[in-house]
Order: structure tokens, then sequence, then C-alpha cells
């Protein structure tokens, strides 16, 4: 194992990070493998936490959001995605949140990218980091990426392909692992 991510749209509970930490992890380190647990929190809360508001937020008060978050001693404040603002529509500032935001030492800032085109976006905003997710439910994955799981698998493999050309940090997830907003619970198979 790579180590544990934990992607929170508010900040963790302290039992959820203790209880993540207890846990005997392997992490990779750049200087090879460890032995010492680590957990990383990903705060998605500007991208998660506001792309289906009906009424559009304005850029300056996502990128006030991003950068408050970030002085709270987080390490990952996920600033947003670049998808088609046909689709989601709140998230069509998306370079404009990236030109914008104040970039603090030690905080990387992931944007979400679930094609190709958004990763050419994200690259041309000045994103050093990228997430990628996939479903491991069918419906979720048609509603929300407009495909299949094994079409988005294929779709992932181009767009990693592509971020490490680029030598871009990427974060793969998945979302509904054990239950879904259409199909209810998802079997662990």
């Amino acid at each position: 194992m790579a180590g544990l991510v934990v992607t929170t749209r508010s900040f963790a509970p302290a039992r959820l990070v203790r209880a993540f930490s207890a846990s005997r992890l392997v992490c990779k380190s750049t200087t090879g493998i460890s032995s010492r647990p680590s957990v990383k929190i990903v705060e998605v809360g500007p991208r998660d936490g506001l792309q289906n508001e009906k009424k559009l937020i304005p850029t300056e008060t996502k990128v006030a959001l991003i950068n408050r978050l970030a002085d709270t001693g987080l390490s990952a404040v996920e600033a947003t995605s670049f998808v088609s603002p046909k689709w989601v529509p709140q998230m069509g500032d998306a370079k404009q949140v990236m030109a914008q935001i104040t970039r603090k030492p030690g905080v990387s800032y992931p944007v979400l990218t679930p094609n190709l085109k958004g990763l050419e976006s994200a690259i041309a905003a000045g994103a050093k980091e990228v997430a990628i997710f996939g479903a491991a439910s069918e419906s979720f994955s048609l509603k929300n990426i407009n495909c299949s799981i094994a079409e988005s698998l294929a779709r992932f493999e181009a767009v990693v392909d592509r971020a490490k050309m680029a030598g871009l940090q990427i974060r793969g997830y998945v979302s509904c692992v054990v239950g879904c907003p259409y199909e209810g619970k998802v079997a662990p198979q």
C-alpha cells in the first residue's frame, strides 16, 4: 500500500485520523519504503462541496475559501475541477480560480481532471497535481462522468499517461465504495 489518503469535504474527525494512523501502513517516500504510518488528508470542499450549488458562487469567494483552508494547516486542498461548464456550471471558473489562489508553500492544490480535455486545461492553468476518480457503481459512473466503469478506466489510462509526461503528481480515488445514491449498498466485489 502506498500510504492512505483520506478525502474529506470538511475536517476529518480526530478519531478518524487516529484510527488510520494507528493501522500498520506502508508508505512510499522519496527515499524508499517506510513502515512509519501516515495519513494524507485532502480537503475537497472547494470542489466537491461547491459543485452542486444551484446559485453560482463568485470566483473571489471560492478563492477566499481555498486560501483560508490552506491557512488552517491542511497540506492538500482540492481547488477545482476542469470539467465542462455545460454539465457543472459551478466549476466554469476553474482557470480563474487557479490563477487567483495564493499558493502557500507546503500546500498542494490538486484539481479534478476526468478526461484529457480537462487535463490539458489544468496544465495550461498551472496545476501541479491532478486527481481522477472512478466509481464502484455503474449508475454513479454513468451519471457523473458519462461512461461505464470499464470506459472510465480506459479514459483514465490516457489521462495518467499525459499527466506523467507533464510531470504532474497524480491521485486516483474511487467513489461509492460502500454505498451509492442511485443503487444503494455496493457489493465489495
